[in-house]
């Protein structure tokens, strides 16, 4: 399995700060945002890992992850914000044909994922978190040990189940991809590639155990922060 570090996007739920950089470069206590998603991708046994951001902050990306050590780190560029499938899809030379192990920069978790890599064989799979405020992820409706559906950001959620920025694929995903329309939003969005997956009834779940933080706006990045500070 390879990874895959989608660090795109505008970053506007961190104005001002993003005006000056991006996000996923920004601080988590001592370090940058994006070492902690590849951090988890090498606890997790992935070694070859590809980044997808944008060109404005190419080369600062290559400086701060130089010397990243235990892992080989490439880089692929997207022109345009138009959602994580739409980043996603531009790996797809990267992966060769292997499956992947797709991880959001501004995620920050707790836990390994090495188990979860080595029992991957195909489909999807996706993690889920209870959270107090559902309305801001994709949320994953359950009956009983199956996910049933995926709904993104939705204005009356059907659980308080999160679906986490962490995500493996096996190597149908780029077809899948090219089969879905771009949302309202103008995104080829993530749910639909997992929706996919669903009604083919080739999507399992795990529930994640300890801190996890989407860092992308001020208050979780700060709570983000706390939680490093701490447990460095």
């Amino acid at each position: 399995m390879k990874g895959v570090v989608l660090a795109g996007g505008k970053g506007t739920r961190l104005l001002p700060l993003t005006k000056i950089t991006n996000k996923h470069l920004l601080p988590v206590h001592d370090r940058p945002m994006i070492f902690f998603p590849l951090e988890t991708l090498r606890q997790s046994g992935i070694s070859e890992i590809l980044v997808v951001t944008d060109s404005q902050f190419l080369a600062e990306f290559k400086k701060v992850v130089a010397k990243f050590p235990g892992v080989r780190i490439s880089f692929a560029l997207q022109k345009k914000p138009d959602g994580i499938a739409g980043a996603l899809r531009l790996a797809e030379k990267f992966a060769a044909g292997e499956s992947l192990a797709v991880i959001l920069g501004d995620n920050i978790f707790e836990s390994s994922f090495a188990r979860d890599v080595r029992e991957f064989e195909s489909g999807a799979k996706v993690f889920l978190k209870k959270v107090p405020d559902p309305e801001r992820f994709g949320v994953a409706e359950i009956r009983g040990s199956r996910v049933v559906g995926i709904v993104e950001k939705p204005r009356l959620p059907k659980s308080d189940l999160a679906v986490v920025g962490l995500y493996f694929f096996d190597k149908n995903v780029f077809d899948i991809i090219r089969k879905i329309i771009p949302s309202r939003r103008g995104e080829l969005e993530i749910s639909d590639v997992n929706n996919f997956y669903i009604a083919r009834k080739s999507l399992i779940f795990s529930r994640i155990k300890g801190f996890w933080k989407d860092a992308g706006t001020i208050e979780s990045l700060a709570e983000a922060t706390k939680f490093i500070r701490k447990k460095s």
